[in-house]
């Protein structure tokens, strides 16, 4: 028995440097990517969503009107280029700010098939109306990372989208129906990052929250998923998804409004970290 124990000792004695030496190209091999790492991160892009656009906008005291779809019954494109930038900034090991935004204006000009009616001003059938809408979305928020690797982690933040509007109608001898609506739209969020080498990464937010407060009603939903090459030590190229769905109703002490609107595609972007 006492040989046998010396045997055991003997063997773990030589066994244990030789199990240090396997494991440690393992942990070697974890990615070391900057997209994951580094404090700052700052990224600039086009980003190119189709829209779907739908509003509606009467006096308080006739109440919501019918929504009017302005890709179809006024003319306004669907898709176009616009710029999109991004920020974040790791403030400790877990915790991490983000801002992202974008701005897409449009406009359109076409004679309508169908009676409008808008900020209380009747559009009839055979009008030719003038049109736009602007649209801007700063995206904000504050989030902790409850999984953290150096390679992987996942979390949940809490921030807000606002939404800022400038739409408006004109005919030929009429003023121009307007209305400037801001409305920070709260959200909770979940979040992932994950590095698969030391250039390549991919990521994942969710936003989603429903509310009624002050004189907001609705709800909004955006999506973002990324997949990021960064083969220089601070700069990097990537491929996103990003989306957008608000659904939202203002009331206001002389005006009622209510915005339905969808924006989804692709973003081209271009990195820096350090």
């Amino acid at each position: 028995m006492r040989v046998l124990s010396f045997a055991l000792i003997a063997l773990l004695a030589v066994s244990l440097p030789i199990h240090a030496q396997e494991t440690t190209p393992a942990a070697e091999a974890v990615p070391n990517n900057p997209v994951l790492t580094d404090k700052f991160y700052f990224a600039v892009g086009a980003f190119v969503p189709k829209t779907s656009t739908s509003a509606s906008l009467e006096a308080s005291s006739s109440g919501v009107g019918g929504l009017i779809d302005f890709e179809n019954a006024l003319g306004i494109r669907t898709q176009k280029i616009v710029p999109d930038v991004a920020f974040r900034w790791r403030f400790s090991d877990r915790w991490r700010f983000e801002a992202d935004y974008f701005q897409l204006n449009r406009s359109g000009n076409k004679v309508i098939s169908q009676q409008i009616e808008w900020n209380g001003q009747t559009f009839p059938i055979g009008t030719e109306i003038q049109s736009r809408f602007n649209f801007s979305d700063i995206r904000t928020s504050v989030g902790y990372s409850f999984f953290k690797r150096k390679d992987k982690e996942l979390g949940v933040s809490f921030g807000f989208h606002v939404a800022s509007y400038d739409v408006g109608l004109q005919a030929a001898g009429s003023g121009d129906e307007a209305k400037r609506v801001t409305a920070p739209l709260p959200v909770l969020s979940a979040y992932g990052q994950f590095a698969l080498t030391d250039e390549w990464s991919v990521g994942g937010r969710l936003d989603r929250f429903t509310m009624t407060y002050d004189r907001y009603n609705g709800n909004i939903t955006s999506i973002g998923l990324d997949v990021n090459y960064q083969p220089f030590r601070h700069i990097g190229f990537g491929v996103a998804y990003r989306s957008l769905f608000i659904d939202l109703k203002v009331t206001g002490p002389e005006f009622a409004a209510e915005f339905n609107q969808s924006f989804q595609g692709p973003l081209l972007y271009m990195n820096a970290s350090f």
